[in-house]
């Protein structure tokens, strides 16, 4: 085994001690983005604010608003649609910020 000097491939004490401090930085990194994302909330709407849906960071429906001239009873599939279409905006920003706030390659990774 000539040319081999051990340990992690060649690394020195001087490296694993930077990559540590590099991971205990990106974690408490993750642990505030995080923080912040599940204490945000996210409005969608469709129909022009007809219906709302607020979703937390989490992506749990936080609240729905519906607007009466939103409902016609013989047409609620409409409503429906709105629905689905408000649900979708909320979740698309709480998607785009967690892009936003967590670090680099972090996001959709559920931790």
């Amino acid at each position: 085994m000539a040319g081999f000097k051990g340990g992690m491939g060649g690394m020195n004490g001087m490296n694993m001690q930077a990559m540590m401090k590099q991971a205990q930085k990106i974690q408490e990194e993750m642990k505030k983005a995080q923080e912040e994302l599940e204490d945000s909330l996210f409005d969608g709407t469709a129909g022009g604010g007809l219906v709302t849906v607020t979703l937390d960071g989490k992506k749990r429906v936080d609240a729905i608003k519906i607007e009466p001239d939103a409902v016609d009873l013989d047409d609620l599939e409409m409503l429906e649609d709105l629905l689905i279409a408000a649900f979708n905006d909320a979740y698309k920003q709480v998607e785009e910020y967690e892009e936003e706030i967590l670090p680099e390659g972090m996001a959709g990774l559920g931790l």
